[in-house]
């Protein structure tokens, strides 16, 4: 789990540095973050999201997870770092108390074993629905940039996703992927 986290840092910290191409709001100060805002890909950049993903992460995390009630719980997904809030948020009108971050974004933990309702509102579709696995997405943002002077593109990415994995059984996920990718 270590290198897990080690690698999201410096992950973050590289995309940091890349231009924001989103028209949406650029929030400097990680604290006045809207969780549920940032879980429903409604508002926020992804240079906002990773400044937020390091504030989280980084030294300060202990402030920042009391600022938000949350609570870190054990995951038996590496992929998963999971969180207990203090008080229930309310994301696509659902509430929940538990939310997750992949190396990518957020994503609540829905009391929900069937995803299709949940996907079929957000406008979701699917890329694999079995009875056992469901793996949805909508893109939200993809935006090229070719960087000047050079021949690197960053693409940004945001994207609404929905899902259900193994160590959560009759859970649904649901939030979003920030990313920012060289071709």
């Amino acid at each position: 789990m270590s290198f897990y986290r080690n690698g999201t840092l410096l992950l973050a910290a590289f995309l940091l540095s890349a231009p924001a191409s989103h028209a949406a709001t650029t929030q400097d100060d990680p604290s006045k973050i809207d969780l549920a805002k940032v879980i429903e890909c409604t508002t926020y950049d992804v240079p906002s999201y990773n400044n937020f993903a390091l504030w989280l992460t980084g030294p300060e995390s202990a402030k920042a997870m009391k600022q938000f009630g949350m609570s870190e719980l054990p995951s038996d997904n590496p992929f998963l770092r999971e969180f207990q809030l203090s008080l229930p948020a309310t994301v696509f009108g659902r509430r929940t108390n538990r939310v997750v971050f992949t190396s990518t974004g957020p994503l609540a933990v829905l009391d929900e074993a069937d995803p299709h309702s949940l996907a079929k509102q957000l406008g979701v579709t699917a890329s694999v629905d079995q009875p056992n696995k469901f793996l949805g997405e909508k893109v939200i943002l993809s935006h090229k940039d070719q960087q000047a002077n050079s021949d690197t593109v960053l693409e940004t990415r945001i994207s609404l996703n929905v899902s259900t994995v193994d160590t959560h059984p009759g859970k649904t996920l649901a939030g979003c992927s920030y990313s920012i990718e060289v071709e």
